[in-house]
């Protein structure tokens, strides 16, 4: 089938003010509502071509892009004011919506964020992953805090001028958010409409085995969008690392999970998170038509986990 054919079948398939201190905040039976609409990290896809990329993405019953705007992204920061608008009106083709992006902004100065903001903005893109701060030692934890919630103050300014959000990931490690408790701290007081967190069970279950429910509930209130991945724990080079697998393989207590967001009434975008390989050596080596159905396969079977467990705990 040549690209003008998918299309077609395709088409035919596809249904159609100022801030205040004080905030402390296999078969589907159904399809996910608005509420928790799914969207694809685009990392691992952002070697192939564009339309590569939407038609697999369309094919597999995601809804939107999580694209990568950052250098080395599938969009570079420089040339985010021709490059993204193109690709938004492209995706749309494929009935996908690019309404969240991620990038590597930290700092209101980044000589890129104004430009990719309002761009991206007005492309209507509604959210965006920041970059990853890392701890002081030497300053100590608590006025490395502070340190960074200065720039998130002018970055949440930013964001208000643009009319977009950020979130900050946690993530594993010794960056700030890898314990997750922290980030209480680091964005008490800031509006949260401005400012989020998104949350990623992986490595939240990785830092915090059988605490992790606890900094989930914790910051309840400021989480605006969830990462989704799975891990086990493998031993590499004789040392213990959690290597990240397909959906239910198997250390994610995904009821527990999906039980306990929706306990907290905790909504927003859902970004699927495929950071194990799509291809080994030897399928690398396939024609581009072969290697599409292989990647796709594995991507739909997070995708049917994933609606099958929103589905399950009527997160529609």
């Amino acid at each position: 089938m040549n690209r003008n054919q998918f299309v077609k079948s395709l088409a035919s398939a596809i249904v159609a003010t100022q801030f205040k201190p004080g905030f402390h905040e296999a078969k589907l039976t159904a399809v996910p509502s608005d509420s928790y609409p799914i969207r694809f990290f685009s990392k691992p896809l952002d070697s192939y071509d564009f339309d590569f990329m939407c038609e697999i993405l369309a094919e597999c019953g995601i809804g939107g892009l999580d694209l990568t705007v950052r250098p080395g992204g599938k969009i570079e920061p420089e040339k985010a004011d021709t490059v993204l608008p193109a690709l938004s009106d492209k995706a749309r083709k494929y009935g996908l919506s690019f309404d969240m992006m991620v990038t590597g902004f930290l700092t209101p100065q980044d000589p890129f964020i104004q430009n990719v903001l309002k761009t991206a903005s007005s492309a209507g893109v509604k959210s965006y992953r920041l970059g990853w701060f890392d701890y002081d030692t030497s300053a100590g934890i608590k006025d490395t805090i502070k340190k960074y919630r200065q720039a998130l103050i002018g970055i949440a300014e930013l964001n208000r001028k643009f009319n977009i959000r950020a979130d900050y990931q946690n993530h594993i490690g010794l960056r700030v958010g890898g314990p997750v408790w922290d980030l209480y701290d680091l964005l008490a007081d800031l509006p949260s409409e401005y400012i989020g967190i998104q949350y990623d069970v992986r490595h939240a279950m990785v830092e915090g085995a059988s605490t992790w429910p606890l900094g989930l509930r914790l910051n309840a209130g400021r989480v605006r969008s969830l990462a989704i991945k799975d891990f086990i724990w493998q031993a590499v080079d004789g040392k213990p690392q959690a290597v990240t697998v397909p959906l239910g393989e198997v250390m994610v207590n995904w009821d527990l999970y999906f039980r306990t967001v929706k306990e907290l009434n905790i909504k927003g975008p859902v970004t699927l998170h495929i950071e194990y390989p799509l291809l080994d050596k030897e399928q690398e080596k396939l024609p581009l038509l072969r290697k599409k159905e292989i990647i796709a396969e594995k991507i739909r079977k997070d995708v049917v986990f994933l609606k099958n467990y929103l589905n399950k705990y009527q997160l529609i």
